[in-house]
């Protein structure tokens, strides 16, 4: 009686398609289309699924009223899953947003949420003004903003997990003639929508074409927008065919959801490196021209000024940042060793220039780096950031250990390094955290223990160049206390010092920690911190994108051709990509060798190849003023920073830690090398 009625409110159940992992005739799924005629309110019709041929395999979408359109949807066992072929025909000219809704039998209540890249748990380290729980317990968004075009349910009650996915091609995309309300798409888009609904407390996955943003849009960092649907036309006569797939796997908890389901996106999607011609010399080269134009040397701290630039001038600015995001330190360690090997006496002069006057200047009265000086402002943050701090530390080391290999000493910075590595000790929390800011009397600014995976890497490398065990147990402690209160509990936060929310950072620097500890141990503690490292491997790959995004006409990347596999997601707060990746290659590709899991080294071939196609020389400036500035603030959807949006960049940006991520990527092997000479 319970399903009779329900197939006559239109909420309809799939036929009996009976699979070992999946019985889709167990959920609730109905389907609505809504139809626009320009000038007026969009009209919606409920569809009801009539079997065609007894078959259980296909229907007809119909309505109680006559339609224009005809719908017809597919559903095959693949695999154990549930594909569902949609195929709209128009009998008129129609602008159209179809959407389907597939209800679980588990509470809403006890469910986990992801959408990768974007969504993770119920985004609560995010704040109210960004896409959260805080807002709404249901969210669908465009399936751009997605590293790979999934919704995924995870019931903690019943370790269930329930996935739809996207699987037919992208080719393009449309501008729309709004951003909020019902708007009208001036040609044919790919994207979609996806997202997860709480229907009468029952958790349900809820997916369609095109795209449509429900409860808000998020427009640009922490502005929350009015929803939007887009309308699709179909010109009389024309048809076209969408594909998703559905899932449901049991699964141990949340990582092994997040785990699972990247190797399965990876499966479905199988990205490719991208045919780039660009050889590993050939960006140095291009890349080191940041290091000649953007060098500062008129104020007493020389630096390369990569802060804070505008992408029409690239003039330099009045920022010198140690870390997050200048990495002058790092520039300079790179513009010296690339500088001896090509014999350029400018870079080597301006790279030793750099780290002289840090030494001399570059120190508040405790002994940490002032880590952000203004020189517009003639002003020094006098709150530190435990990972700035970390970033200044490691590459000192890094140059540090260059020059002793050349047979040069550098002892006044060595007793600058060891007196830091030792305030680390003393800053860090018996629980083996470190304050994400603190002040010169080691007073925390903000406890959170969200970059503390920083701190591990200087610590650990502190420890191979000066033997200090302590500085090796205190990066014990300190991937410790990951592994309680952030791996374990699948909680990546506020790593990034821009936001205070779910970020790609934290698990790649998590990530990144636990591999240091690891090629610095034996026996059971190395496959240890080798079962974290690649633990929190699976959330960073995570935001990395699988697939590759359409763009519309005139947008800039996409006429110059972006693929954007392999490119990361930042964070639920900035929703743009960009090519943060420092070690992480290394990291895949060691967790490869050590797991005998080739789609680890397979996608860190898919970054390096990607990551790229944006290099700026003379003849490809991609919109960038100066060769080798390399961009950052890449706008792949419906969002941007304050400027331009989809398809361009943000008109400010920060290519100081653009030019050092890709110049470690370039460098493969660095944190082997250092770690494992004597």
């Amino acid at each position: 009686m319970w399903l009779r009625n329900v197939f006559f409110i239109t909420v309809c159940l799939f036929g009996f398609l009976v699979g070992d992992a999946i019985e889709l005739n167990r959920y609730n799924v109905s389907a609505t289309i809504s139809l626009k005629v320009p000038g007026k309110d969009a009209v919606s019709y409920p569809l009801a699924l009539h079997e065609v041929g007894g078959s259980g395999l296909d229907y007809n979408l119909v309505s109680s009223k006559e339609m224009p359109v005809t719908l017809s949807q597919k559903v095959e066992k693949v695999s154990g899953n549930i594909r569902l072929t949609l195929s709209v025909l128009a009998l008129e000219d129609i602008y159209f947003n179809f959407g389907e809704l597939v209800t679980t039998e588990s509470k809403h209540d006890d469910c986990l949420f992801y959408m990768p890249g974007f969504w993770y748990r119920k985004n609560l380290r995010s704040p109210k003004k960004a896409p959260s729980f805080h807002s709404s317990d249901s969210w669908i968004v465009r399936e751009d903003r997605l590293s790979t075009p999934l919704t995924s349910i995870f019931d903690e009650k019943s370790n269930r997990l329930y996935s739809v996915i996207r699987i037919d091609g992208f080719e393009s995309d449309a501008i729309a003639s709004g951003n909020k309300g019902e708007v009208m798409l001036s040609g044919k888009t790919s994207v979609g929508y996806t997202g997860f609904k709480n229907l009468e407390g029952k958790a349900s996955l809820s997916f369609g074409y095109p795209y449509k943003e429900a409860p808000y849009t998020y427009i640009r960092k922490l502005t929350l927008a009015p929803p939007v649907t887009a309308y699709q036309y179909l010109k009389k006569g024309d048809g076209m065919k969408l594909v998703w797939e559905i899932r449901e796997r049991s699964a141990e908890d949340f990582a092994d959801c997040v785990k699972s389901l990247w190797e399965y996106s990876y499966d479905v999607y199988k990205p490719l490196p991208v045919d780039e011609s660009y050889t590993d010399d050939r960006m140095k080269e291009v890349l080191s021209n940041f290091f000649v134009e953007s060098f500062v040397c008129d104020k007493n701290v020389k630096y390369y000024s990569g802060v804070e630039l505008n992408t029409a001038t690239c003039d330099k600015t009045g920022m010198a940042e140690v870390g997050f995001v200048g990495r002058t330190l790092l520039n300079a360690f790179n513009a010296l060793e690339y500088g001896e090997s090509m014999r350029r006496d400018d870079l080597i002069t301006n790279a030793r220039s750099v780290f002289d006057s840090y030494l001399a200047y570059g120190f508040s009265k405790k002994g940490f780096f002032n880590e952000v000086i203004d020189f517009k402002r003639n002003s020094i943050n006098s709150v530190h950031s435990i990972r700035r701090q970390s970033e200044g530390v490691y590459a000192v080391l890094y140059y540090l250990n260059y020059e002793r290999k050349h047979g040069r000493r550098h002892m006044e910075w060595e007793m600058k390094i060891r007196h830091m590595l030792d305030m680390f000790v003393k800053l860090q929390k018996k629980n083996g955290r470190f304050p994400r800011k603190f002040k010169d009397n080691f007073s925390a600014v903000d406890k959170s223990g969200g970059s503390t995976a920083s701190a591990t890497l200087p610590l650990v490398m502190g420890y191979k160049y000066f033997n200090d065990i302590n500085y090796l147990e205190a990066a014990k402690r300190s991937v410790n206390y990951l592994e309680k209160e952030v791996i374990s509990r699948s909680d990546y936060f506020s790593s990034t010092l821009d936001a205070n929310c779910e970020d790609k950072e934290a698990s790649l620097y998590a990530s990144t920690a636990a591999y240091y500890l690891a090629l610095v141990t034996e026996g059971e503690e190395r496959r240890h911190y080798a079962d974290l490292a690649k633990k929190s491997a699976y959330f960073a790959l995570s935001w990395y994108y699988t697939w590759d995004v359409p763009f519309a006409e005139g947008q800039m990347l996409g006429e110059v051709g972006l693929k954007t596999r392999g490119w990361g997601n930042v964070s639920a707060e900035n929703n743009h990509i960009d090519v943060f990746v420092f070690d992480f290659a290394d990291v895949l590709r060691w967790l490869s060798k050590e797991y005998n899991e080739p789609r680890f080294s397979e996608f860190a071939d898919v970054m390096n190849t990607s990551m790229r196609q944006l290099l700026p020389y003379e003849g490809h400036m991609c919109d960038i003023a100066k060769v080798g500035f390399y961009p950052e603030v890449v706008q792949h959807t419906n969002w941007d920073y304050g400027k331009n949006g989809k398809g361009h960049y943000n008109d400010i940006f920060a290519p100081g830690w653009v030019v050092a991520s890709l110049w470690e990527l370039l460098t493969p092997g660095r944190a082997e090398k250092f770690l494992e000479s004597e």
